[in-house]
């Protein structure tokens, strides 16, 4: 038997089909397996920070949404993290209010106050704010009546392509270093929506398919002489109907 997994967050999608390993099986073939479902499984999990950040946005934005920086006027420029913080809870209560209940505010952000100069070494800089938002429609004049602490606000819609990806979002959001152990990489609203995990158990002869007008980012194998382990990472288009990954068994000859 194999395993097909399939993590899907919105349009982004990672799958692989891998081995079982088996009862009664010999123990060098029982070694072998397991090292390919490891491998597999190393590729599906999200390691660092910016891969899990991946996966959150992409399960919760897409092109519709926005991408937005908050800037701070002179006479209301924290002094510290703990003052960002505070804006941005009174920004939050602010939009969740103009809102209302019919769509409360998705948000992940990240307060930053370092840039990088041309001999890429970071210097302090003013603090400021990026965050992605999910749309409502008239969120410009929103956005701006809703933080009083500066007027330099930077809105545009996200863009993932094929030149854009989510995994360059995610790393553009924690590209600066935390100012100390155990701070966050960055906040989030409670209702994000979480990536969907599917493990599907499927023949020996089954194979790994992706659907039809999907982009490819990724994908890999490995080989031994008891198996292969497939993986895929691929965008589907936006706004078509989700599909999974199919398991299509091998044509007999």
């Amino acid at each position: 038997m194999k395993t097909i997994k399939i993590i899907t967050a919105g349009p982004l999608v990672k799958a692989a089909i891998y081995p079982r390993a088996r009862g009664g099986e010999a123990p060098k073939v029982r070694a072998a397996k397991k090292k390919l479902s490891s491998a597999a499984q190393k590729l599906m999990n999200a390691k660092y920070q910016k891969e899990k950040l991946e996966m959150l946005v992409a399960a919760n934005f897409s092109p519709r949404d926005l991408w937005v920086t908050l800037t701070f006027r002179d006479a209301d420029l924290p002094d510290c993290e703990a003052q960002v913080n505070a804006c941005m809870k009174a920004f939050l209560r602010a939009l969740r209010k103009q809102r209302g209940r019919k769509l409360p505010p998705v948000v992940i952000w990240r307060a930053e106050h370092k840039h990088r100069d041309e001999t890429d070494r970071l210097q302090d800089a003013r603090w400021h704010v990026h965050l992605f938002l999910n749309a409502s429609g008239d969120d410009y004049d929103t956005i701006r009546s809703c933080w009083p602490y500066g007027d330099d606000i930077h809105i545009e819609k996200i863009v993932v392509d094929r030149e854009h990806s989510y995994a360059q979002l995610a790393a553009y959001l924690v590209k600066e270093p935390l100012d100390r152990s155990g701070a966050h990489a960055w906040h989030a609203t409670r209702n994000l929506r979480k990536p969907e995990v599917e493990i599907i158990p499927v023949e020996d002869d089954a194979q790994l398919q992706t659907p039809k007008g999907c982009t490819v980012i990724e994908r890999c194998e490995q080989q031994n002489e008891f198996g292969a382990y497939r993986y895929v990472k691929y965008l589907t288009p936006f706004g078509a109907r989700r599909t999974s990954p199919t398991a299509r068994r091998r044509r007999k000859r």
